[in-house]
């Protein structure tokens, strides 16, 4: 074998089933090589759209996204979807072609010290040997998965690619579950037999550890109200009694939510990492007044708040460690209750053509199982808001980084590797037009994803503040754009819509259609005024 067999051979016992990206003559033995292994090779047409259908095809299958990228600008264009698997904790391997070491010492052509590059804005970076490509392989793939997920960077030299090397196979057992014992594990038991008004506060780590079981059990058996973070919505179903449902960036859900929070005794923190939250939630709770239990995969050095007792483990074995078999009764004045309905007051749609409007249609017009992702904007945080998921990654979206351009490539990539399934994107108009012409791929690889476009010509949300600020209009309008022509040119399917009845017909006639379609909603940018 060659050593990009060797690589290509650890990721398909991975679980590695697709790699993504823009081949340039670096790459091509490990392309090669990918593909012999049974890994599909995707083009597409841009690295950095390429890292986020790499993620969405993680989200499915729970195996690590595969990026491939050719040295110096093909490298650097992956940069942003790497730093968000970085901070959205998703596992990406990361492959690049290099120069040769001694080449790159009397050559200067496109030769950029890559392992450097990478190195802040991942797990680990390695540089590929011949001889030690099955240990490289196969540390990679643990660093990828294990603890806390993220991207690792693997710069695989030409020469290398192509020289004789051996092994493949997993070489380290994986690690068993740890939970806590002892005198922590009985002072947590201790509190939560004894909680009166508990809360629990679920985030990217359980999803990671495929703790939904874990946390459903817990708001059982605790009659605790459950907040998740944007990601983990979904991991209690949010039409349950017991979910209020995401949050995040949205003022107006934590003015009903942050206070619930502080008027808590107990707060049980499943998986909580706090780099998907606003500035609103640093040191919401005071450890030493309310016992907060704290269960991540790694040690807080966040700093974003503190917690009376800390546990560093496995979230579902914890949880099962720590549950009490009795508790007396909680939340007797019907709070709980109270703040759900409030919430969904809050976010209904108010009955007029706009964002609100737009995203309730295509809730009550879609099938329960669609799998959703949604770009960075003033429509994500409404649509996270209001769209209601009844299972784990029922709605996929940047939010450590927030980056915008994400929702197109997700969606793509969640429905390669689910196609019978219906998948739709969010996108505001600026961010579409990152990555509109991914949209080539989605017609070649003859994709039916429906990619829902929110048109107001101005980046909406900067514009509020913008106002909120009583500046002047700067920087934040743009052209119009025929977003409907653009989809059919590619290929597709395009509908301008302006009405309820409008958006309806082409969400019916989208979920026949024979290639995507890209559904154009058109509205004034004002109509977020209020709604966040």
């Amino acid at each position: 074998m060659r050593a990009a067999d060797v690589l290509a051979k650890r990721l398909y016992a991975a679980g590695c089933r697709w790699a993504f990206g823009m081949p340039g003559g670096e790459v091509l033995t490990l392309i090669d090589a990918l593909e012999e292994a049974g890994i599909t090779f995707v083009l597409c047409k841009h690295e950095n759209a390429a890292g986020f259908m790499a993620e969405g095809t993680y989200h499915r299958t729970g195996a690590p996204g595969i990026l491939v990228a050719t040295v110096g600008p093909g490298a650097l264009n992956g940069i942003n979807s790497v730093e968000n698997a970085r901070e959205d904790r998703v596992p990406l391997i990361v492959l690049t072609g290099c120069v040769d070491a001694d080449t790159s010492h009397v050559y200067t052509h496109q030769v950029v010290d890559q392992t450097q590059v990478f190195r802040p804005i991942t797990k680990e970076t390695f540089t590929l040997t011949a001889g030690m490509a099955h240990v490289i392989a196969d540390k990679a793939v643990g660093i990828a998965t294990e603890g806390r997920p993220g991207p690792v960077h693997i710069d695989v030299p030409i020469s290398v690619a192509d020289a004789p090397s051996q092994g493949g196979e997993i070489l380290r057992a994986v690690a068993a579950p740890v939970a806590p014992v002892g005198t922590i594990a009985e002072q947590a038991k201790t509190a939560l037999a004894n909680a009166k008004r508990p809360v629990i506060i679920v985030g990217l780590d359980a999803i990671s550890e495929g703790g939904a079981a874990a946390v459903q059990e817990a708001a059982t058996r605790l009659g605790a109200p459950v907040i998740t973070t944007y990601k983990a919505k979904g991991i209690l179903p949010e039409n349950h009694p017991l979910s209020l449902g995401g949050a995040g960036l949205s003022p107006k859900a934590d003015a009903m939510l942050v206070p619930f929070v502080k008027a808590a005794d107990v707060i049980l923190a499943i998986g909580y990492d706090p780099i998907e939250m606003r500035a609103g939630w640093q040191d919401v709770w005071d450890p030493k007044a309310q016992m907060v239990i704290d269960i991540t995969a790694e040690p807080n050095h966040h700093y974003m708040h503190q917690s009376t007792l800390s546990i560093i483990g496995d979230c579902a074995a914890s949880v099962a460690a720590i549950l009490p078999s009795a508790l007396g009764p909680v939340w007797e004045n019907s709070e709980a209750a109270r703040v759900k309905e409030e919430l969904i007051t809050a976010f209904a749609a108010d009955g007029t053509w706009g964002p609100d409007q737009i995203i309730q249609t295509c809730q009550d017009t879609l099938p329960d199982d669609t799998l959703a992702t949604v770009d960075s904007g003033a429509h994500r945080i409404l649509l996270s808001q209001m769209w209601q998921c009844k299972f784990p990654r029922a709605l996929t979206q940047s939010t450590g980084l927030c980056t915008m351009g994400v929702a197109v490539p997700l969606a793509m990539g969640t429905q390669i590797a689910e196609p019978d399934r219906t998948v739709v994107s969010f996108s505001g108009d600026a961010g579409f037009l990152m990555v509109a012409g991914e949209l080539a791929t989605a017609a070649e690889m003859g994709l039916k994803t429906i990619f829902v476009v929110f048109v107001d010509a101005s980046l909406a949300l900067i514009e509020l503040k913008q106002r909120q600020r009583q500046m002047k209009n700067r920087g934040v309008d743009f052209a119009h754009t025929d977003f409907a022509a653009i989809a059919r040119g590619f290929g597709g399917q395009g509908h301008r819509v302006t009405t309820k009845p409008e958006l309806e017909a082409a969400l019916k006639a989208a979920q026949s259609a024979d290639s995507f379609t890209l559904i154009a909603a058109e509205f004034d940018r004002k109509a977020y005024d209020g709604k966040l």
